[in-house]
């Protein structure tokens, strides 16, 4: 793996310090880890789903947390039964912790567990000071009758 070192954009940019982080922890993240399975679905214009597979855990040992732009979701399980033998456990039950990486104006609007499937709704949300705005243009007035009644001003004075 390459290493990319973003000192120069550090010293060259003012106000992007996230999208540089972004980018190298993205680049160096360890994206060997693919436990639990998940999907990212974009559902419509604004809408978007992340699908986790949680087989095994219930809703109380899930917890989804949005901070700092970005979303958390942790599982630990909570009960270890001990009197259980296992022939073959193909079910894995480990604790895990997976991140999300937030853009600007995304919000979660809900999360739901059924089926060993947790599914979190996405929203971007862009407040109306930054949606583009449709600029009336008005009529122009004559230039040339502005011209001629200067003009005729200083014609007569």
């Amino acid at each position: 793996m390459r290493a990319y070192d973003f000192t120069p954009l550090y010293r060259a940019t003012v106000g992007f310090d996230r999208m540089a982080n972004l980018l190298d922890r993205a680049l160096t993240a360890d994206t060997a880890t693919t436990y639990p399975p998940y999907n990212i679905e974009k559902l419509g214009e604004t809408e978007y789903r992340i699908s986790i597979a949680v087989a095994g855990f219930t809703a109380d040992e899930l917890n989804v947390e949005a901070r700092d732009g970005q979303l958390v979701i942790t599982a630990r399980k909570a009960d270890t039964d001990e009197s259980r033998t296992f022939l073959h456990r193909g079910i894995a039950t480990r604790a895990f912790e997976k991140s999300f990486q937030l853009a600007d104006h995304v919000h979660v609007t809900g999360a739901s567990h059924a089926d060993g499937m947790l599914h979190i709704e996405l929203e971007r949300q862009v407040p109306e000071a930054l949606k583009p705005r449709r600029i009336e243009i008005a009529p122009a007035r004559n230039a040339e009758s502005k011209a001629i009644e200067g003009t005729s001003k200083t014609v007569e004075a």
